[in-house]
């Protein structure tokens, strides 16, 4: 499970790339932050000063703090203690100094304030971008999670048939290990859902009879990819007279499941003796970035028969 997102998180995160110092509130710097979905729906992450439409996190720049100085003092203490109400931290952009009252405000509320030296509007898109995945909602999943022919593709079913065993193969085939056993999924954007691999667990697989590999040490750091989009399930089910009954033949086993509030296709594969599973998850694979495009087999194919019975009706 991952550990919850802080203020100081955010802050050692982006401290050397946006060049962060922290200069106020830093006794609650270990507060966790409440993720995406439930205080946050509808309401702007980060963004510039707005009392009507507040973001969460407000961006302070040279024009804020130039407004803020042009206000009495009275008017002004008022809008300082509205921006520091409820929110988690507080950035002041362009190289701005803080004044006295900004820090003592962050002080008194124990709101982490930090500054940057970066342009505001370029600090508001890191700060939405790294705050949507910090923050987003996230589930862990049983199964392997595995990058084939560039989409992202999450093995799941009972354990036993062979999930591991297939995840190698197609490893061996040149795609690549995501996360075993546990993968994390967060929905970083609303149809989007991305899958990473809990940090304990990353580079192992556990091989029922060889015990745990370390993918990246025996194949390389090219077998090994730290995130993907989740792009389809596939569900690995024992063939038996029951399960196989009733499939429909031109479509197969599509279906959609639910994840994070997203529909992810689903395609359940039968595993029985003789079967390549790894050919046959290629080609699931492969069908489904045609439907992507725009290409149905098995409507072309309907097509086709009701263009040769047209042709051939007298």
């Amino acid at each position: 499970m991952s550990s919850p997102v802080t203020p100081r998180t955010l802050f050692e995160k982006l401290r050397e790339p946006l060049a962060l110092e922290w200069v106020g509130g830093k006794s609650s710097g270990d507060k966790p932050i409440p993720p995406i979905g439930s205080a946050y729906i509808g309401m702007s992450l980060a963004g510039h000063l707005n009392f009507v439409r507040r973001p969460h996190v407000q961006v302070l720049g040279s024009r804020e703090i130039e407004y803020l100085m042009a206000l009495d003092p009275a008017a002004r203490q008022e809008a300082i203690t509205s921006i520091f109400d409820d929110a988690p931290f507080v950035f002041l952009a362009d190289a701005q100094t803080p004044t006295a009252e900004i820090v003592r405000e962050a002080d008194n509320t124990d709101t982490p304030l930090f500054t940057a030296r970066i342009d505001s509007h370029e600090l508001v898109s890191h700060l939405n971008y790294h705050l949507a995945t910090l923050l987003a909602e996230r589930v862990t999943m049983h199964g392997v999670f595995l990058e084939v022919l560039g989409s992202g593709v999450l093995l799941t079913g009972d354990s036993g048939l062979g999930k591991s065993e297939v995840a190698l193969e197609l490893i061996t085939r040149g795609h690549r290990l995501i996360a075993d056993d546990a993968p994390e999924f967060a929905r970083i954007t609303p149809d989007i859902i991305n899958g990473t691999c809990p940090e304990p667990l990353q580079d192992f697989l556990e091989v029922r009879g060889l015990g745990i590999l370390n993918v990246r040490a025996m194949f390389g750091s090219n077998a090994v990819k730290s995130s993907r989009y989740l792009r389809l399930i596939i569900n690995l089910e024992g063939m038996t007279e029951e399960t196989t009954r009733g499939i429909d033949r031109l479509h197969g086993t599509s279906r959609t499941r639910k994840i994070l509030g997203v529909d992810v296709p689903e395609i359940t594969i039968f595993v029985a003796p003789g079967r390549n599973l790894a050919v046959l998850i290629e080609a699931a694979v492969r069908h489904q970035l045609l439907i992507l495009r725009g290409y149905d087999a098995a409507r072309a194919f309907i097509e086709r028969q009701q263009t040769f019975i047209a042709r051939d009706d007298p």
